[in-house]
């Protein structure tokens, strides 16, 4: 008989093997939008500049040490990504995912 582990192929993620990830999920996992169809909404439609240039495809890569820049509460807010996250955390937790870059 199989495992569990070998019929799914679960594969647990660590911190020190993720190197990129999806831009939607990690908007998703820092608390920026509610939802993931939210964070694929923004970067499809072009609110989110991924160092510099506009993103518009969710699937784009994203690592730490790139800048993000978008609006949020009125505001344009640009931020250094620190981590990267395989769930989304509570939001003391999501706030350690990044620092917010001043002017």
């Amino acid at each position: 008989m199989w495992s569990a582990a070998e019929r799914f192929s679960v594969r647990t993620c660590d911190q020190k093997d993720m190197t990129t990830t999806r831009i939607d999920k990690w908007l998703f996992h820092a608390r920026f939008y509610r939802t993931r169809a939210l964070a694929q909404a923004a970067a499809t439609a072009g609110k989110v500049r991924l160092n510099g240039v506009r993103v518009e495809k969710p699937a784009q890569p994203l690592k730490p040490g790139d800048v993000l820049t978008l609006g949020r509460g009125g505001e344009i807010v640009a931020l250094k990504v620190l981590a990267l996250a395989d769930r989304r955390a509570p939001a003391p937790e999501a706030q350690r995912l990044y620092e917010i870059v001043a002017d």
